[in-house]
This record gives structure tokens, C-alpha cells and sequence, in this order.
């Protein structure tokens, strides 16, 4: 039945300008706010219309006469639909719908029912960027007058009104912005200086969000903001203290050096009066605020403020020296330059603090106590601690304040690691007693602040001299310290506590691995204390099984072996937990286990199988289960995985229950990648587990993996082929690899050379165990092999794949594939000329070369008349260039390894090719005399060292062929000891070649001394140092590069020697030759890239003469003519490059030495200089704002102009096409420095960025640049974290 006064049917029409179509909605209120309502859809008859600017204009009309409804339920309805409509981009206003939607949405704001006023205001936002300029003024003129209105309610919705305007201005519309906002700020000025505290509260929250907004478009205001909210600091309210420390902070991001002077100097005076303590505390927040929000520019003020700051610290006010140290905390985190010299003081101050607990008193004999003590003395203990606990103790915000100081000192000061390590760490430890959680929490931060700083430098291809030595040795002999400290802790209930506690000595075994090995036995309890079910929530079991993990991984098996008895039965127990994180953390930690129970790689007397069982049992039961989580199904595939390999050889009668759900979880789609990588496991243990039983059926689904577009299982796949093939030939037949070998041939190209070497590993595996399935490679995979041979790209570890699969199928004698049917594959694309492809790449020239050489060293018989062949081919003079370059790189390949003295004209057959024309042939020769060299080196040594002497127009290439002799047989102990007898001759000789004037055969002298220097460094060393003072620059610009040459990424026996003795090497940057200079600059950078121990010492002396270099010298630049133009050349030019070279590299190697901020002095010089160095710049300016943001904020300003000034050259009319390329470029590169720095957090809050950014997207050219490099920019950062299904 209806009820009484109700109207049978309301209607009114929804328009969705969006879809195009109209629907008339009819709504059939059944029951006011009781019942629900009943809606039924009619479509209108006929063809679906698009919808005009009428139809909008009259849904909105109708929309508004519903919202005078004295119904509130339609009054709610239709301004929801207004809102849904207001949201759609396609919607468009005429000037008398915009000028009743503003009218009608003002009104409801002041609407009887709160619902309504809320999406009143909801609607302002959007509405803001659909209507013109002059109806976002009415709307912000009533919203103003709202404020001071006498009803509560009202002020408040207009208040958040303003709040919601402001936010959805359009960054973009700066004339739109600057208006409203002009119009806004003079009325928010007045309010905040009326009497009545709730206008006041909500107009400095409003200015707060303005100026945080458009605090740049407000300039001319910003007096008149500062004369309004500085009395608002002594303001008997707190609250509007502290709203208008907020507005304060976000003024002076944008206000002008002058006013931000005045500010401080207010302060300054104020804090000196001290006129009284309330204030004081309040100026003393502001001035945190300020420094927070201001960055750098507040570092010129610290001489003057600390000094004050410190003073107030030694009140007996707790509130006082709270916000002091929050001071502070602030200088060290946004003026780390200009603070240093207060860092000592305020240490200090912050160790004295971080013990301020007046009202408590601590038992020192706490720490004595035995840690076993029970549940109930325990409880005694906690209700011993709250007797003493104060609601109205603020001694402990002291404590905390001073705690995250320290972190903040700790965090920023690298360079004081030893000396945080005498005071610092010992008062932390000390300090882990502290009975206030939160304040023990940050404790704790600060002190895994501090290990962080302390973690060893990592340098690629792992610098084994690169060790902090005395920090890493200072905190061994503190770790007794931490674990007394923390074994107390950690059977504290807090569990908070307790997480601490496990992150702290995370941290400490990442540092330092294995540094618990002593202790294992205090910190054990606490283990099993947190994996107890009482005593646990399921976060603290996570991340003590966490910890668990990362202890297992970082320590000797050896010394958990008296403890497992104690960790298996929890670990199990965490297996089985319902709540599947810990049991996926339980089973990563379980896998570890078996790692330490019974370690593979080393012999243990332990006796581990009374756990093989319960192990197995537990980890059985997740991997049977598939109604689980996918990540605990991986890693119970993983954890059994390591159980069999481990522990197989006790677990044979349950092989045949679980290696079937193996078979299983390969055939699902999700699980099958795992399941592989765990069967490669198995499969390549030294315990021979029996998995034949699975293979027949297992190998076909092997095989189809192979065809599957997934790159990552491709690879497992092939790798655990791999292994079953040879640790399992006599269960593999014909049948199981003739699946598998017609899946290789699309994997063989060079697309993916990793797929590549891997299917070739898996051929050459094949063809050592299974002779008659290889003979089947000739019609598909063969093919596919010699087109990758030809392939450009093919190097490094797919060619050594290819060269023993071809070592290996020579030895097989099949019928077609016997020596010469293989040498006329691979040769046929050189000497066969009128091939379809065209000629091939002169790369493929080197790996066919090889290749050739791989055969004849495994067919000695064949040796002599290959070479002869290929002797008579250089001699002929019908041979093509390519066939005469092609025979001599196969001589030398072949030469490497076979003597080829027998042949008594070789070496001047090949010499004669010097004479050729054509420089790949003459490099080909010099590489062929060198390599045949090595061979027989007492014949053919003496006959290139007389040549070098003798025939000076080839002294080039015959270097050449000398270092190719120094570069073999220094690589081997045995050719280090046949090439010692000749060292002194060859030394000899390059010194009378290193004054050549060629800078490329110095080059090749420099080389040729620095390999030769790595055969006999006590000798050489020195005499590379005695040249150092040679009248000579040419010589001593050889002798510097030739250090270069002695520096590697992997250890030397000459790396000690080199660390004594750089130094006298790198003095040569101040040497008068420019050079000299340079050369020594690429020596220093190959160091600190190889081996950036060697100068991390030295970059206090260094770097004034590298930075030194940096500067462009107006006297190395001099104008050419060139016909009727005048060209500048910049002789300066390539030292600048190498300056800035070294810079970048520095950045990755010893970015902890650096003094950040001189660095950005020269970074800043360098976005101005010329186009190579700029590019640098740009990418150092993206590494900086990664690796050290504050700093980067700090000059923030100083960085943006020049990068503006790049995106704003127009290249000169009429200029060349690569002028306009190279623009182009510059541009790119700055937007992706542009890119960097905005994600540097707070960079939204410069002025000058801020101006430039409107700049960008003001320019269509530039706003498109940008959009596509930011989205490049996240696409990759996505990518990286991404898995790979390619």
C-alpha cells in the first residue's frame, strides 16, 4: 500500500553526455527513508541521440528544480547527479546553467541537512575547472563572506569549500590561479587577526593550503601574510601556535631572500629576549619548521641560531629541550654543509638526552639477571616497571627526540663512522634497556642507522682490497655488548620490542656475517620464545622467522648443530600455522635448514636424521595441498626440492610418494617454473638421487616447455635438461631427446644468446653421452648453428658454447660430419661468394676463425695441411681481401695453440700482408704474427723484437703483435714463466719507442708495459716510477697510461704494490702538460671504476686538481679560419670531458668520500659548458638525485636555470641537420635530469622549478618531450620489478 501524501510518480531525466544517449529515469519512492526505492529504467523509443548543449542544459535545469525540492531525499538525489555529471571531462556549460549550478550549489551549503551540504561542497571541486573565471570568483567571494557568518555549521562547510577550491585550481591556468588567490589571501589576512579563535584556526589552515599551492603567485602579498601571522606565535591558543607555524613554513618555501631575512632576525630577536618560556618554545618549533621547509637556504643562519638552541637545551624544561633537539634533527637532515661544525656539540647534547629519565631509576644488575627466568616473574617484572610510570613524565619525548637526532647525525655523517663508534654506539647500547617502547624503538632505528652507514662499500667485480677495516673492526668487539643487551629484550612481551630487536640484529648479521657465532646460544630462547604461540602475534613469528632466515644463510653450518634439536620443533610447528605467510616464511627458513644440517659442499660429523623425518613430514603436507596460496605452493616445491637433494639418500621409500606430485605441479601452468628449478636441484645433487622413476613421463613435458613464449622457464628448462642428460644418460633413450632436439632449432639464433649457449651446452651434453641422436642434427639444428656462427652479435659465452660443441662433435667421427665436412660448413660463406644472403658481417670473419681453430686443435693431422691451405691462399693473388683476411685470423687462432714453426715461411708470408692496402687485412696480419707467435716463442719472439727495431713504418702493427703475445701468455703460469726470460729484452724496446709522436703506438707501447709490468711487478714497478721524471712529457704521458693497464676488477698479486705506489702516479695531474694531465685523469678513473681502493686515500689530495680541470681556461681556446668562417676550438676541451668522466665514475665507487656539495659546485659549471659535458652533467644530476636527494634539494634553485636555459636555445636558422639533432638531444637528456629531480621528495616545492615546470607544459614541444620521457621513465621502473615473461 502507498503511503499517504506521497507522489505516485517522480520524474526527472539523467542525460550521460559520455555514452551519447539519454534515459528518462523513473523513480517510484515506495516509503520515505524507510522503504527503498524501486527504480525502473525506461529507454526512449527510437535511435539512441547524441546529446546537444540543449539536452544538457536541460537535465541540468530539471536537475536544479529537484534540489529546491523540500524533500531532502531528492535534494540529495539530484546533487549526486550533478556531481556524476560534473565529473564527466565531455560536459559543457552555456553561461546561464554555469550561473545557476554556482547559484543553487552556494545556497545548499547552507542546506538543513548535513548529507546535502556535504556533496554541495564535494561538487565545488569539479565544478571549479568547468565554469569561467569570473563564477570561481563568486563562488570564493561567498565562501570568504561564509567564513565570518554567525552559524558554527556554515563557517565550517564553507571553510572546507575553500579548502576543496583550492586544491582542484588548475596548476596549469596561472591567471585564473593568481586572481582567486589574490582575492583570497586579503580576505584570510583579516580573518586571522579577528578575535574569534575558530575563524582564525580555519583561515590559517586555509592559508597554509594556499601557500603550499600558490605560495610563488603570491608574492606581492607575502608581507603582508608575515605582518599577520608572526603575532599569531605569542597567541594565548596553542592550536593557532601551531597552525601558524605550518603557514610560516610554507611562506618562506617561496618568499623572497629579504623577507626571509626579516623572518629570521624576528626569531633571532625573539629567542634572545626569551621573554617567555611558552614563546620560546613556540619560536624554537618555528625555527624547525622553517629549516624543514627552507632546506639550504636556512644554513647561512645556524652560526647565530645553534648557538642559542643550545643554550635553551640546558633548561630543566623537558617540552623545551624536545623541541630544541627537534631543531636539531632538522639542521642535520637540510643543512648538512653548514652544520658540520656543530655535529660534535650536538652529539653531546644528544647522548646526555637519549639518558634523561629523572623519575626512574634502573637497576644496573638487570642486565645480570638469567634469561631463563619464568612467565610469572616475568609478569612481576612488567607490573615492578608500571609502578614507576608517570602520565605527567614527558622526560620520555626528550629521550625519543634525542634518539632520532642521533639517527639523523648518524644517517648524514659517513665520514665519522670511527668516532660514532667510540661515543655513539656504546650509549646506544647502553640505552637498549629503556623502559618506554616507542622510545626503544627508536633507539633501535638509530642504531640499525648506524650499521646501515657501516656496511662494507660494494664495487662491481668485488674489489677484494675494499674493506672499511676499522669500523667493521670496532663494531666485532662491541657485538658481545649488543647481543647482553638485547638477549634480555628479547623475552620482553612488548612485541614491538621484540620486532626491534630482530631488525637490529638483522642488520648486524648483513653487516657482519657471522658475527653471532659466539652467541648463538643467548639469542636462541628469544627465538624460540617468539615462535611460542603465547607469546606471539602473527607479525612478530614472520619476522622472527625472517631473521631465522637471514642468520641460517649468514653463519656457519657448523655452529647451529648444538641448537637444532631446539629450532626443529618450532620451525615444523610454523610450517603447519594456519595463516600462510608464516608458513611461507616457515618453509623458506626450513630450506635454509637443510642447508645447515647436512651441507653439501663440506664434511660434518653431525648426526642429522632423527629431523629428516619431521621435516620431510611437514613440508610434504604443503607441497600435497592445493587449495593454498600460491606462494606457499612455490616455496613447499622449493623447500622439498632441497630436502631431497640434501636429504634423498634417508628418504628413499618417500621418493616414490612425493617425486610423483613433482610430475604434478610441472603440468600446471602456475607452479611449473618453480617445480623445474627444484628438479635441477635434485638432479645435479651429489647424493645420485634415484629419479629415474619419473623421467619417461617428465621428459616430454620438459621438452614443451620449450616451445612456451616464457623466457625465464626456457632457461630452467634447459639448464635442468642440462643436468638429467649428464648425471642421467642410461635413463634417458633416443625417444625422450628426439622430443626435446625438435624444439632446438628455433632456439638457436641471435635473438637471445643466452637461450642460445644454453641449447648448444645441452648439445654438446647430448653428443657426449648419446653419439646416435647428434647424427640427426643435420638437417634442422646444424643449419641454425652456422647461421648463429655468422652472426655479429655472437661473442663471450655462446661462442665458447659454440666452440665445444664442435670440439665435441669432432670426436664423434659421424658419417657427414667427419673434420673436412664440418671445416667446408663453416668456410663456405667466405670462399663462396654467390651466396643469396650477400656477404657476411666482418665480425662472423673472428668467430668462424675460431671455430675452424677448435677443430683442427682436435684433429692434429689435420693441422698441417689446413694451414698450408690457408698459407697458399694469402700467397695467391686471385684471393679476394675477405679470404685473405679470413686465412689470416685462422692462422693466428690456429697458431694460439698449435706451433706452426714447421711451416718455414709463415711469419713472412704474413708480414708481407702488412704491405696491404686495406687496414682490416694489415690489423688481421698483426693479429696473426702475434698469435702464431705464441706457439713456438723462442723462434718467432726475436723475429718480431728485430722487426720492431728494424722496419719503423710498421712499428704500429708490429706492436700490436706484441701485445698480442704479452696478452696470451701472461694469462696462463706457464706462459708467465716462458715469458719471463724475455721480459728485460721486451722492456728494453718499448722505451725506445714510448717518445713516438703517434699517440695511438704509445697507446700501444703503454699496453704492451703495463701487461709486461703484471709478469714481473718488483722489477718493472720501479722503473715505471724512476720514468716519471722523464724531461720527456710523451714518455711520461706512457708511463701513467701504462699503470692504467695494470689495473683489473679481479685481484693481483701486483694490487698491494700498485696501492703503495699510485700516488707518485697520480701527481702527474699537476704536471705543466696538458697531456699528461689528461692521461693521468684516465688512469685515475680506470682505478676508481676497477679498483676504487687504490684512491680512496688519496681523493682528499686528488680532487682539488680533478675539480681543478673541471674550469673552462680562456687561454686553451683559439679561432681558426676555415675558408671565409672563423671556427673556436677548445684545446681544454677533452681534459674537461676526462674531468668530468672521473666525476660520474666517483659517483658509483666513493660517493662516501665526497664533499657532496663542492661536487655540485663543478656539476653546476658543467650543465653551462659545452654539449659533451653537459650530457655528463645530466646523468650525474639523475645518479645524484638518487643517491643523496637532500643535498640535491638544497642547490635545487642553482640547478634549474641552467637546465632552462638548455630546454629554451633555439638553434640558429640555417643550421646543419646534426645541430638540430644535437639540440634535440640536449633537450631530451635535461627533461630526464627534469624527471629525476621531481621525484626527489619536496622538489615540488621550488619556485624556480615550479615557474619551470609551467614553462614546459606552456610549451607543446616541450610538454610532449616530457610526457613521453616520464612515462618511459615509470615503464622502467615497472619493468625492473616486474617478473620476466618475456
Amino acid at each position: 500500500m502507498r503511503p499517504s501524501g506521497m507522489a505516485s510518480d517522480i520524474q526527472y531525466v539523467v542525460s550521460d553526455t559520455g555514452m551519447g544517449f539519454c534515459a528518462r529515469v523513473v523513480c517510484d519512492l515506495a516509503m520515505k527513508s524507510s522503504w527503498a526505492a524501486l527504480l525502473r529504467v525506461q529507454a526512449l523509443p527510437g535511435k539512441v541521440q547524441q546529446c546537444t548543449m540543449a539536452s544538457v542544459s536541460y537535465h541540468i535545469a530539471n536537475l536544479l528544480e529537484k534540489m529546491t525540492s523540500s524533500d531532502k531525499d531528492f535534494r540529495f538525489m539530484a546533487t549526486n547527479d550533478l556531481m556524476a555529471e560534473l565529473q564527466k571531462d565531455s560536459i559543457k556549460l552555456d553561461d546561464d546553467s554555469e550561473r545557476k549550478v554556482v547559484k543553487m550549489l552556494l545556497k545548499l551549503l547552507g542546506d538543513k541537512n548535513g548529507e546535502v551540504q556535504n556533496l554541495a561542497v564535494k561538487c565545488l571541486g569539479p565544478l571549479v575547472s568547468k565554469v569561467k573565471e569570473f563564477q570561481v570568483e563568486t563562488i570564493v567571494d561567498t565562501l570568504c563572506s561564509n567564513m565570518f557568518s554567525d552559524k558554527e555549521q556554515l563557517r565550517d562547510i564553507s571553510s572546507i569549500g575553500l579548502k576543496t577550491v583550492i586544491t582542484e585550481l588548475p596548476p596549469t591556468s596561472t591567471t585564473l590561479a593568481a586572481s582567486i588567490c589574490k582575492r583570497i589571501t586579503s580576505r584570510l589576512t583579516n580573518a586571522i587577526s579577528k578575535e574569534d579563535m575558530s575563524v582564525q584556526l580555519e583561515a590559517l589552515d586555509i592559508l597554509g593550503d594556499l601557500l603550499s599551492r600558490f605560495g610563488g603567485l603570491l608574492l606581492t602579498f607575502h608581507i603582508t601574510i608575515k605582518q599577520a601571522l608572526l603575532p599569531q606565535l605569542a597567541s594565548p591558543r596553542l592550536a593557532v601556535r601551531k597552525r601558524a607555524i605550518i603557514a610560516i613554513g610554507h611562506l618562506v618555501m617561496s618568499c623572497s631572500t629579504s623577507l626571509f631575512h626579516e623572518l629570521i632576525e624576528f626569531l633571532l630577536t625573539e629567542l634572545t629576549n626569551n621573554s617567555s618560556t611558552s614563546t620560546t618554545r613556540t619560536y624554537i618549533q618555528c625555527v624547525g619548521a622553517i629549516s624543514r621547509q627552507a632546506g639550504g637556504r636556512f644554513g647561512e643562519y645556524l652560526e647565530k641560531m645553534v648557538p642559542l638552541i643550545v643554550k635553551f637545551c640546558k633548561t630543566d624544561d623537558d617540552e623545551l629541550t624536545e623541541f630544541c633537539l627537534q631543531a636539531f634533527e632538522s639542521f642535520v637532515r637540510r643543512c648538512p654543509k653548514e652544520v658540520s661544525n656543530f655535529i660534535p656539540e650536538m652529539i653531546t647534547i644528544c647522548l646526555k638526552y637519549v639518558c634523561h629519565d629523572p623519575n626512574y631509576n634502573y637497576d644496573d644488575d638487570d642486565d645480570n639477571e638469567d634469561m631463563d627466568t619464568d612467565g610469572q616473574d616475568e609478569e612481576e617484572d612488567e607490573e615492578s616497571e608500571d609502578e614507576y610510570s608517570d602520565d605527567d613524565d614527558m622526560s620520555w619525548k626528550v629521550r625519543r627526540s634525542a634518539a632520532k637526532c642521533l639517527e639523523a647525525i648518524v644517517s648524514t655523517r659517513h665520514d665519522m663512522l670511527p668516532e660514532f663508534y667510540k661515543t655513539v654506539s656504546p650509549a646506544l647500547i647502553a640505552r637498549f634497556k629503556e623502559r618506554e617502547e616507542n622510545v626503544k624503538s627508536d633507539i633501535f632505528h638509530a642504531y640499525i642507522a648506524l650499521l646501515k652507514q657501516t656496511r662494507p662499500v660494494v664495487v662491481v667485480g668485488g674489489d677484494s682490497m675494499e674493506e672499511e677495516e676499522g669500523p667493521l673492526n670496532m663494531l666485532q668487539s662491541q657485538v658481545g655488548d649488543i647481543v647482553r643487551a638485547i638477549h634480555r629484550q628479547l623475552r620482553e612481551k612488548s612485541i614491538k620490542t621484540r620486532q626491534g630487536c630482530f631488525s637490529l640484529l638483522t642488520e648486524l648479521v648483513l653487516v657482519l656475517p657471522g658475527a653471532l657465532d659466539q652467541h648463538l646460544s643467548s639469542i636462541m630462547p628469544g627465538i624460540q620464545y617468539s615462535l611460542g604461540d603465547k607469546n606471539s602475534s602473527s607479525n612478530m613469528k614472520i619476522d622472527t622467522l625472517s631473521f631465522l632466515n637471514t642468520l641460517l644463510a649468514s653463519h656457519s653450518p657448523q655452529v647451529f648443530h648444538p641448537h637444532i634439536k631446539m629450532l626443529v620443533p618450532p620451525i615444523v610447528n610454523a610450517v603447519a600455522d594456519p595463516f600462510y605467510k608464516i608458513t611461507s616464511e616457515a618453509l623458506l627458513v626450513t630450506q635454509q635448514l637443510v642447508k645447515v644440517l647436512r651441507p653439501l659442499d663440506s664434511k660434518t660429523s653431525f648426526d642429522y636424521k632423527p629431523y629428516v623425518k619431521s621435516l620431510y613430514s611437514c613440508t610434504v603436507k604443503r607441497l600435497k595441498a592445493a587449495d593454498i596460496d600460491q606462494e606457499v605452493k612455490e616455496r613447499a616445491i622449493a623447500c622439498m626440492g632441497q630436502i631431497i637433494a640434501n636429504l634423498g639418500d634417508c628418504l628413499q621409500s618417500e621418493l616414490k610418494e612425493c617425486l610423483p606430485i613433482f610430475l604434478e605441479r610441472l603440468k600446471n601452468e602456475i607452479t611449473r617454473l618453480t617445480t623445474v628449478k627444484a628438479l635441477t636441484l635434485i638432479a645435479q645433487s651429489p647424493l645420485n638421487i634415484d629419479i629415474r622413476f619419473i623421467l619417461e613421463e617428465g621428459f616430454p613435458i620438459l621438452a614443451s616447455f620449450l616451445r612456451k613464449n616464457q623466457r625465464a622457464l626456457k632457461l630452467s628448462t634447459l639448464q635442468c635438461l642440462d643436468v638429467v642428460v649428464r648425471n642421467y644418460s642410461a635413463a634417458v633413450n633416443a625417444s625422450m631427446l628426439a622430443d626435446v632436439m625438435k624444439e632446438m632449432p628455433p632456439l638457436i639464433n641471435e635473438n637471445d644468446l643466452h637461450i642460445s649457449q644454453l641449447t648448444l651446452n645441452l648439445l654438446t651434453s647430448i653428443s657426449r653421452s648419446h653419439k646416435q641422436s647428434i647424427s640427426s642434427i643435420q638437417a634442422e639444428i646444424l643449419p641454425q648453428i652456422l647461421i648463429l656462427v655468422q652472426s655479429p652479435l655472437l661473442q663471450g659465452g655462446a661462442l665458447n658454447a659454440v666452440l665445444d660443441f664442435f670440439r665435441a662433435l669432432i670426436t664423434l667421427s659421424l658419417p657427414k660430419l667427419g673434420f673436412r665436412d664440418l671445416l667446408q660448413m663453416l668456410i663456405m660463406p667466405v670462399y663462396d661468394t654467390r651466396l643469396s644472403s650477400g656477404p657476411i658481417h666482418r665480425q662472423a670473419y673472428h668467430s668462424i676463425a675460431r671455430c675452424v681453430a677448435a677443430l683442427t686443435e682436435m684433429s692434429p693431422l689435420e693441422a698441417s695441411n689446413v694451414v698450408a691451405q690457408f698459407i697458399s691462399d694469402i700467397k695467391n693473388p686471385k684471393s679476394t681481401e675477405l679470404i685473405i683476411l679470413f686465412s689470416l685470423l685462422a692462422l693466428g687462432e690456429i697458431g694460439k695453440n698449435i706451433d706452426l714453426s714447421p711451416h718455414r715461411d709463415i711469419q713472412n708470408v704474413i708480414l708481407d700482408c702488412f704491405s696491404s692496402l686495406n687496414e682490416e687485412v694489415k690489423s688481421a696480419a698483426s693479429f696473426a704474427l702475434g698469435n702464431v707467435s705464441v706457439g713456438n716463442l723462442p723462434k718467432f719472439l726475436p723475429f718480431v723484437l728485430q722487426e720492431i727495431e728494424s722496419q719503423p713504418k710498421r712499428q704500429y702493427l708490429l706492436l700490436h703483435s706484441l701485445k698480442e703475445i704479452i696478452n696470451c701468455e701472461s694469462s696462463s703460469p706457464s706462459g708467465v714463466e716462458i715469458l719471463k726470460s724475455y721480459v728485460q729484452t721486451i722492456w728494453t724496446m718499448l722505451f725506445h719507442n714510448c717518445e713516438c709522436p703517434e699517440e695511438g703506438t704509445r697507446n700501444v707501447v703503454s699496453e704492451c708495459m703495463g701487461k709486461l709490468t703484471l709478469v714481473d711487478p718488483q722489477t718493472l714497478m720501479a722503473s715505471l716510477q724512476q720514468h716519471l721524471n722523464d724531461p720527456s712529457p710523451l714518455a711520461r704521458s706512457t708511463v701513467v697510461t701504462a699503470i692504467k693497464f695494470t689495473i683489473s676488477d679481479q685481484p693481483q698479486p701486483i694490487d698491494p704494490m700498485l696501492k703503495a705506489c699510485i700516488g707518485d702516479f697520480l701527481r702527474t695531474l699537476q704536471d705543466e702538460d696538458l697531456t699528461v694531465r689528461r692521461v693521468a685523469l684516465v688512469t685515475f678513473n680506470s682505478a676508481a671504476h676497477n679498483k676504487p681502493s687504490l684512491i680512496r686515500d688519496l681523493l682528499e689530495t686528488v680532487l682539488p686538481h680533478l675539480y681543478n680541470e673541471t674550469k673552462v681556461r680562456k687561454e686553451l681556446i683559439r679561432e681558426v679560419e676555415m675558408g671565409p668562417f672563423k671556427h673556436t676550438l677548445d684545446d681544454g676541451l677533452d681534459i674537461r670531458k676526462a674531468a668530468f668522466e672521473c666525476m660520474y665514475t666517483l659517483l658509483d665507487s666513493c660517493l662516501d668520500r665526497l664533499d657532496i656539495f663542492e661536487f655540485l659546485n663543478h656539476v653546476e659549471d658543467g650543465l653551462k659548458d659545452h654539449y659533451d659535458i653537459k650530457m655528463l652533467t645530466y646523468l650525474m644530476l639523475v645518479r645524484l638525485s638518487h643517491l643523496c636527494p637532500s643535498a640535491v634539494l638544497q642547490r635545487l634553485d642553482r640547478l634549474v636555470e641552467p637546465i632552462r636555459a638548455t630546454c629554451t636555445t633555439k638553434v640558429k636558422a640555417h643550421s646543419v641537420k646534426q645541430e638540430y639533432e644535437k639540440q634535440e638531444e640536449l633537450k631530451r637528456s635535461a627533461l630526464r635530469a627534469v624527471v629525476a629531480l621531481l621525484n626527489i621528495p619536496d622538489s615540488d616545492k621550488s619556485p624556480q622549478m615550479n615557474d619551470f615546470m609551467s614553462h614546459i607544459k606552456a610549451t607543446p614541444e616541450l610538454a610532449v618531450m616530457y610526457d613521453t620521457i616520464q612515462k618511459d621513465a615509470l615503464s622502467t621502473g615497472q619493468e625492473t620489478m616486474a617478473m620476466d615473461t618475456s
